[in-house]
């Protein structure tokens, strides 16, 4: 059985504690012959910084460029909230992104069966929602230039970011969300605002003119402000949603919680296809390090799980043991299981171990 190389980055907040629990489910997955892994672990976010003086060292991002894939838990936290903003925890994941080219973020919003009463919307708008938000990573305003803060004659200051995307940068994420597409129900929305941005009346353009390879896909395009009420109001309308930078930001967050909790949800950040087929990715959930629940036991391990089974999937095409995973955490949730953050009222919650536990137990029999 091929091993895979597997770099940990458990960050900081309760990013260790569901860090630890895919670490039993790796255990596990090995134990059953599903799937073989070698494993570093280093340190990223405010570990680095208390450690290292850095939010990400040298020698992390060469064991992150190495390895066969990333799994990263959380950075961040009122602890670092007064370091230098270029090396604020948050950096750390940016130089990732950034410098390992991780270009396309997917971010699924699915609601399990058991937990569609647990949304802030009825069960009938959510039940079933299965969206895949392709949002692109290394572009746009986050990392634009010029980005600066200058203080003008009278006193007064004036902060700039600048928004800017290339056609290049469009066409690959476009591409993605197409193939995507292809492999679910062939349908993709565009969310950008060209009615009043030069940024937005470009990625129109490009998607529109990369669509033309996808005759067997349909595209809609939406303003970015009307898809976040859509989301509210009709979210299963979408199935894959691309878009840039600013808006995958805030859009990927509302549809998260569509599903209840953002406890729930994994992320996957991928780089291009090289010539060996392989391409470099950092998997992680999308909760953060929630720093006032850390070390109680609270924290749900299921977006840090479900992130483990994105990698299967997208990293090493191992569909079976991803389906596996995935289906062992849908039997644990009918079994009524419940973390402090998806527990109904009136009932008993368990802990963040007690979930990665129950959840290696269907595994286990399921495989």
């Amino acid at each position: 059985m091929t091993s895979y190389k597997l770099l940990l980055l458990p960050g900081d907040g309760i990013g260790p504690e569901v860090m630890a629990e895919v670490e039993k489910v790796i255990g596990a997955l090995d134990a059953l012959g599903l799937a073989r892994f070698e494993i570093e672990r280093d340190l990223v976010g405010g570990s680095a910084i208390d450690a290292h003086g850095k939010p990400l060292t040298d020698e992390a991002l060469a064991r992150a460029d190495a390895a066969d894939a990333i799994l990263l838990g959380a950075v961040g936290g009122p602890k670092w909230a007064d370091v230098a903003y270029e090396i604020r925890p948050e950096a750390g994941l940016l130089r990732l992104r950034k410098d390992l080219g991780l270009f396309a973020n997917l971010r699924p919003a699915i609601c399990y069966p058991a937990l569609a009463d647990g949304s802030a919307l009825k069960r009938e708008l959510v039940e079933g929602l299965d969206i895949m938000i392709v949002r692109e990573l290394t572009g746009g305003v986050y990392f634009g230039e010029p980005k600066e803060i200058t203080t003008l004659p009278d006193g007064s200051k004036r902060a700039v970011d600048t928004q800017v995307y290339t056609t290049a940068e469009i066409e690959r994420i476009a591409h993605v969300a197409f193939d995507l597409a292809r492999k679910r129900s062939g349908r993709v929305a565009s969310a950008e605002k060209h009615n009043v941005m030069k940024s937005g009346v470009l990625w129109k353009e490009v998607v529109t003119k990369v669509h033309a390879d996808y005759s067997d896909v349909t595209l809609e395009h939406v303003l970015a402000d009307n898809c976040a009420m859509q989301l509210v109001r009709r979210p299963k309308q979408y199935d894959v949603l691309v878009t840039d930078n600013l808006f995958g930001d805030v859009l990927s967050d509302v549809a998260a919680m569509l599903t209840g909790s953002l406890g729930m949800l994994p992320s996957a950040s991928l780089g291009a296809v090289d010539a060996k087929g392989s391409r470099k990715a950092l998997y992680e959930p999308v909760h953060g390090s929630a720093p006032d629940i850390a070390g109680k036991g609270y924290a749900n391990p299921i977006a840090m799980i479900g992130s483990l089974a994105m990698c299967l999937r997208y990293s090493f095409g191992l569909g079976e043991a991803a389906d596996l995973l995935d289906s062992a955490v849908t039997r644990t949730l009918a079994s009524g299981a419940r973390t402090r953050d998806i527990a109904a009222e009136g009932t008993t919650p368990i802990s963040t171990s007690e979930m990665g536990d129950a959840i290696i137990r269907e595994l286990k029999h399921a495989a």
